[in-house]
Protein backbone atom coordinates (compact mmCIF):
# COMPACT_ATOMS: atom_id res chain seq x y z
CA UNK A 1 0.00 0.00 0.00
CA UNK A 2 1.01 3.18 -0.97
CA UNK A 3 2.25 5.62 1.69
CA UNK A 4 0.02 9.02 1.42
CA UNK A 5 1.40 12.65 2.86
CA UNK A 6 -1.59 12.04 5.38
CA UNK A 7 0.32 8.82 6.77
CA UNK A 8 3.48 10.66 6.58
CA UNK A 9 2.41 13.05 8.70
CA UNK A 10 1.04 11.10 11.10
CA UNK A 11 4.10 9.29 11.77
CA UNK A 12 6.25 12.19 11.63
CA UNK A 13 4.06 13.61 14.13
CA UNK A 14 4.08 11.17 16.55
CA UNK A 15 8.14 10.66 16.10
CA UNK A 16 8.46 14.53 17.67
CA UNK A 17 5.86 15.00 19.78
CA UNK A 18 7.94 11.98 21.60
CA UNK A 19 11.06 13.58 21.23
CA UNK A 20 9.87 17.17 22.69
CA UNK A 21 8.10 15.41 25.12
CA UNK A 22 11.33 13.47 26.31
CA UNK A 23 12.80 16.96 26.82
CA UNK A 24 13.97 17.08 30.11
CA UNK A 25 11.66 20.43 32.22
CA UNK A 26 14.58 22.62 32.51
CA UNK A 27 16.22 22.06 29.13
CA UNK A 28 12.96 23.23 27.89
CA UNK A 29 12.60 25.63 29.84
CA UNK A 30 16.05 27.26 28.86
CA UNK A 31 16.09 26.95 25.04
CA UNK A 32 12.26 28.12 25.01
CA UNK A 33 13.88 31.05 27.12
CA UNK A 34 16.16 31.68 24.46
CA UNK A 35 13.56 31.31 21.47
CA UNK A 36 11.94 33.96 23.27
CA UNK A 37 14.63 36.21 23.52
CA UNK A 38 15.24 36.12 19.95
CA UNK A 39 11.62 36.76 18.84
CA UNK A 40 11.45 40.11 21.44
CA UNK A 41 14.89 41.20 19.75
CA UNK A 42 13.86 41.12 16.05
CA UNK A 43 12.82 43.84 13.99
CA UNK A 44 9.60 42.43 12.79
CA UNK A 45 8.65 42.46 16.59
CA UNK A 46 9.79 45.97 17.56
CA UNK A 47 7.69 46.70 14.57
CA UNK A 48 4.99 45.57 15.08
CA UNK A 49 1.40 46.97 16.35
CA UNK A 50 -0.35 43.80 17.43
CA UNK A 51 0.69 40.60 18.16
CA UNK A 52 -1.11 36.74 18.31
CA UNK A 53 0.69 35.02 20.89
CA UNK A 54 -0.73 31.28 22.39
CA UNK A 55 -0.47 29.46 25.43
CA UNK A 56 1.88 26.62 25.16
CA UNK A 57 0.88 22.86 25.66
CA UNK A 58 3.73 20.79 27.67
CA UNK A 59 6.91 21.17 26.29
CA UNK A 60 6.01 23.56 23.37
CA UNK A 61 7.98 26.52 23.61
CA UNK A 62 6.43 28.92 25.80
CA UNK A 63 4.77 32.88 25.15
CA UNK A 64 4.96 33.83 28.84
CA UNK A 65 8.05 36.15 28.89
CA UNK A 66 7.01 37.58 25.40
CA UNK A 67 3.10 38.46 27.00
CA UNK A 68 4.39 41.75 29.81
CA UNK A 69 6.63 42.39 27.56
CA UNK A 70 4.16 43.38 24.62
CA UNK A 71 1.96 44.55 27.38
CA UNK A 72 4.18 46.54 28.47
CA UNK A 73 5.45 48.10 25.20
CA UNK A 74 1.74 49.29 23.99
CA UNK A 75 1.59 45.93 21.25
CA UNK A 76 -2.39 44.67 21.46
CA UNK A 77 -2.40 41.38 22.03
CA UNK A 78 -4.65 38.47 21.01
CA UNK A 79 -4.62 34.69 21.86
CA UNK A 80 -6.69 32.12 19.51
CA UNK A 81 -9.84 31.11 20.48
CA UNK A 82 -10.92 27.75 19.09
CA UNK A 83 -14.57 26.48 17.96
CA UNK A 84 -14.02 23.04 17.97
CA UNK A 85 -16.91 22.51 15.87
CA UNK A 86 -15.94 24.78 12.92
CA UNK A 87 -12.15 23.96 13.46
CA UNK A 88 -11.53 27.46 13.07
CA UNK A 89 -9.53 30.05 15.32
CA UNK A 90 -10.31 33.45 15.92
CA UNK A 91 -7.50 35.79 17.12
CA UNK A 92 -9.36 37.69 20.23
CA UNK A 93 -7.59 40.50 22.61
CA UNK A 94 -6.49 40.09 27.04
CA UNK A 95 -4.96 42.48 28.87
CA UNK A 96 -3.68 40.30 30.91
CA UNK A 97 -2.39 36.77 31.48
CA UNK A 98 -5.50 36.13 34.00
CA UNK A 99 -8.20 36.48 31.06
CA UNK A 100 -6.86 33.32 29.80
CA UNK A 101 -9.41 30.01 30.53
CA UNK A 102 -9.42 26.28 30.06
CA UNK A 103 -11.06 26.17 26.50
CA UNK A 104 -11.21 23.88 23.70
CA UNK A 105 -8.51 20.99 23.87
CA UNK A 106 -7.61 22.15 27.45
CA UNK A 107 -5.80 24.79 26.29
CA UNK A 108 -5.94 28.01 27.51
CA UNK A 109 -7.43 30.88 25.45
CA UNK A 110 -9.37 34.36 25.81
CA UNK A 111 -13.10 34.33 26.26
CA UNK A 112 -15.48 34.65 23.48
CA UNK A 113 -16.70 38.14 24.51
CA UNK A 114 -13.29 39.19 23.91
CA UNK A 115 -12.38 41.95 21.15
CA UNK A 116 -11.48 40.04 18.01
CA UNK A 117 -8.94 40.78 16.08
CA UNK A 118 -9.82 43.34 12.73
CA UNK A 119 -6.94 43.33 10.17
CA UNK A 120 -8.23 46.71 9.23
CA UNK A 121 -7.35 48.44 12.55
CA UNK A 122 -3.56 47.61 12.55
CA UNK A 123 -0.84 48.07 10.16
CA UNK A 124 1.37 44.84 11.40
CA UNK A 125 0.23 42.54 12.95
CA UNK A 126 3.00 39.20 14.42
CA UNK A 127 1.48 35.98 14.90
CA UNK A 128 3.50 33.58 16.79
CA UNK A 129 2.63 30.50 16.02
CA UNK A 130 3.07 26.52 17.33
CA UNK A 131 3.84 23.30 15.70
CA UNK A 132 5.25 19.98 16.09
CA UNK A 133 8.07 19.83 12.94
CA UNK A 134 9.40 23.11 10.86
CA UNK A 135 10.90 23.44 7.25
CA UNK A 136 13.81 25.47 6.54
CA UNK A 137 11.41 27.00 3.62
CA UNK A 138 8.35 28.10 6.46
CA UNK A 139 6.87 24.39 5.98
CA UNK A 140 4.97 23.63 9.13
CA UNK A 141 3.63 20.07 10.89
CA UNK A 142 0.76 20.78 13.87
CA UNK A 143 -1.49 19.16 15.75
CA UNK A 144 -3.30 17.96 12.81
CA UNK A 145 -6.52 19.97 12.74
CA UNK A 146 -5.70 22.34 10.65
CA UNK A 147 -6.71 25.33 12.79
CA UNK A 148 -3.65 27.36 11.99
CA UNK A 149 -3.43 26.87 8.06
CA UNK A 150 -7.02 28.50 7.96
CA UNK A 151 -6.50 30.96 10.46
CA UNK A 152 -3.15 31.95 8.17
CA UNK A 153 -5.04 31.93 5.03
CA UNK A 154 -7.48 34.40 6.52
CA UNK A 155 -4.95 37.44 8.03
CA UNK A 156 -3.84 37.62 4.28
CA UNK A 157 -0.32 37.97 3.23
CA UNK A 158 0.41 41.70 4.97
CA UNK A 159 0.33 39.82 8.55
CA UNK A 160 4.32 38.17 9.82
CA UNK A 161 3.99 35.00 10.91
CA UNK A 162 6.75 33.14 13.03
CA UNK A 163 6.86 29.37 14.25
CA UNK A 164 8.74 29.12 17.35
CA UNK A 165 10.78 26.22 17.74
CA UNK A 166 13.82 23.93 19.51
CA UNK A 167 16.39 23.69 16.73
CA UNK A 168 15.90 19.63 16.77
CA UNK A 169 12.43 20.32 15.23
CA UNK A 170 13.64 22.16 12.17
CA UNK A 171 14.06 19.20 9.41
CA UNK A 172 14.90 19.28 5.80
CA UNK A 173 11.76 18.40 4.50
CA UNK A 174 7.89 18.28 5.92
CA UNK A 175 5.23 17.06 4.10
CA UNK A 176 2.82 19.22 2.41
CA UNK A 177 -0.64 19.29 0.71
CA UNK A 178 -2.11 22.49 -0.91
CA UNK A 179 -4.09 23.25 2.05
CA UNK A 180 -1.07 24.00 4.32
CA UNK A 181 0.29 27.85 5.14
CA UNK A 182 3.92 28.19 5.00
CA UNK A 183 5.52 30.68 7.47
CA UNK A 184 7.58 33.69 7.16
CA UNK A 185 9.92 32.81 9.92
CA UNK A 186 11.26 30.02 11.82
CA UNK A 187 12.63 31.25 15.35
CA UNK A 188 14.90 28.52 17.34
CA UNK A 189 17.09 28.72 20.63
CA UNK A 190 20.04 29.00 17.93
CA UNK A 191 19.23 31.01 14.96
CA UNK A 192 16.10 33.38 13.27
CA UNK A 193 15.67 31.32 9.91
CA UNK A 194 13.92 33.56 7.37
CA UNK A 195 11.60 31.47 4.84
CA UNK A 196 9.28 32.23 2.17
CA UNK A 197 7.63 36.21 1.86
CA UNK A 198 4.29 35.55 2.27
CA UNK A 199 1.82 32.50 4.17
CA UNK A 200 1.34 30.80 1.27
CA UNK A 201 1.41 27.08 0.30
CA UNK A 202 3.98 25.42 -2.69
CA UNK A 203 6.11 29.01 -2.48
CA UNK A 204 9.59 27.37 -2.85
CA UNK A 205 12.28 29.88 -1.95
CA UNK A 206 15.72 29.74 -0.74
CA UNK A 207 16.33 30.39 2.62
CA UNK A 208 18.03 33.05 4.07
CA UNK A 209 20.00 32.52 7.33
CA UNK A 210 19.91 35.28 10.14
CA UNK A 211 22.35 34.09 13.14
CA UNK A 212 23.52 30.87 12.15
CA UNK A 213 23.92 28.94 14.83
CA UNK A 214 23.42 24.90 14.10
CA UNK A 215 25.69 22.40 14.11
CA UNK A 216 25.17 20.64 10.83
CA UNK A 217 27.22 21.59 7.51
CA UNK A 218 24.05 21.28 4.96
CA UNK A 219 21.14 23.23 6.89
CA UNK A 220 22.51 25.39 9.51
CA UNK A 221 20.39 24.95 13.09
CA UNK A 222 19.53 21.65 12.47
CA UNK A 223 21.44 19.64 15.09
CA UNK A 224 23.08 16.67 13.58
CA UNK A 225 22.57 13.59 15.89
CA UNK A 226 18.81 14.42 14.87
CA UNK A 227 19.23 12.75 11.69
CA UNK A 228 20.00 9.56 12.79
CA UNK A 229 17.00 9.84 14.82
CA UNK A 230 14.68 10.83 11.81
CA UNK A 231 15.87 8.03 9.83
CA UNK A 232 15.47 5.40 12.78
CA UNK A 233 11.59 6.56 13.03
CA UNK A 234 11.35 5.89 9.53
CA UNK A 235 12.68 2.44 9.68
CA UNK A 236 10.57 1.82 12.43
CA UNK A 237 7.20 2.86 11.06
CA UNK A 238 8.08 1.71 7.64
Amino acid sequence: MATTVADEKKNLRAIMIACRDALPGERAAAWSESVERRVLASECYRDASAIVLYAAIGNEVSTDRILPDALASGLTVFYPRVDSVTGTIAARRIRDHAELARGAYEILEPPASAEALDRKKFAKVLVCVPGVAFGLEGQRLGRGGGHYDRFIGQLGCEAITVGLAYSFQLLDRIPETGLDRRLNFIVTESAVHRACEAPLPARRMRTKEVNPGGTNHRNPGIHSWWRGLFHLGNNETA
